[in-house]
């Protein structure tokens, strides 16, 4: 989808020297509120973070007549009842005052890179927490610190109220998708919308529909990132053997191609930080008042 306005949104990441990062949103006329700090380690290996309590969903409360609406329109997680889920959200973000969205090309989708490890879901709902650590690549880190999505406050224990009936659509195969978005700088999705929807359908044993949004890629990092398939794709058509079977090995070769370009395509282009006003020391100072005693370990 392309965007035009805002040229800054009312939920941005900003940045600072130092590796240090803080996501705000605009809160009725208080202005910018901290409602994630995080600081990458200086070994690239992960991201220490702190949430504040802050953050608020851009997108209304969904009605259970909604879910069960688009479940007879389309079967759901079918792509007609993905696209209209999708649809809803695009429009609830194109209104919010408080969401990402800035002028720009996005893309709104399920998760097309296999980004959400079976193993790592198990992590969400005992290792959550408003402080902690994200790893990007292991190297001795804690088992739970490998998650693929962070909430952004805190997950509402299974038997709340609002859960409890999520749990019910759940059951029934209605539950509406959880909306995520994609920060480069974090090098994970967090939780836009779908909070009690993520939780209720952990609890159940299931895992949620995932629609993430993010940065559309540029056009010409799209274009050099197929030189390399399609070069390949060229050597090994080029070395197939004449006989009965070059045509469907030719066919077979095609077909590879079209999927590591579709992936290609699908890749999320970086998330656009603005520049903290007062650089790291106004950030230490948030953090002080917003997360007191937070002390990551960044240099490890």
């Amino acid at each position: 989808m392309r965007v035009d306005l805002p040229v800054r949104p009312g939920l941005r990441m900003e940045c600072a020297d130092g590796r240090r990062l803080v996501l705000v949103q605009e809160s009725g006329g208080r202005g910018a509120v901290p409602v994630l700090f995080a600081r990458q380690r200086v070994t690239h290996r992960g991201v220490h973070y702190a949430r504040t309590g802050r953050y608020a969903s851009p997108l209304a409360p969904l009605r259970a007549g909604r879910a069960r609406a688009y479940a007879e329109f389309a079967a759901p997680r079918t792509e007609a009842w993905t696209e209209r889920w999708a649809a809803h959200a695009e429009a609830e973000l194109r209104a919010a005052d408080a969401g990402p969205l800035h002028a720009g090309a996005w893309r709104l989708a399920p998760d097309a890179s296999g980004w959400f490890v079976e193993r790592h879901w198990a992590h969400l709902l005992p290792y959550d927490a408003d402080r902690g650590h994200l790893t990007w690549f292991g190297y001795g880190d804690p088992d739970g610190d490998a998650r693929d999505l962070l909430p952004l406050r805190a997950l509402s224990v299974p038997d709340a109220p609002r859960v409890k009936a999520y749990r019910r659509q759940y059951r029934e195969g209605v539950l509406p998708p959880v909306f995520a978005w994609w920060i480069s700088g974090l090098n994970v999705p967090v939780v836009l919308d779908g909070h009690d929807r993520l939780t209720a359908a952990l609890a159940e044993g299931g895992r949620p529909e995932v629609l993430v949004l993010s940065r559309a890629a540029d056009a010409a990092w799209l274009e050099l990132c197929a030189e390399r398939p399609v070069a390949a794709y060229v050597e090994r058509t080029a070395a197939l053997e004449d006989g009965p079977l070059r045509a469907v090995r030719a066919a077979n070769e095609a077909r590879r191609l079209a999927r590591e370009l579709a992936s290609v395509a699908d890749a999320a282009g970086p998330t656009r930080a603005w520049p903290l006003a007062g650089g790291p020391p106004a950030w230490e100072a948030a953090a002080a008042a917003y997360v007191p005693g937070w002390r990551p370990d960044a240099d490890g």
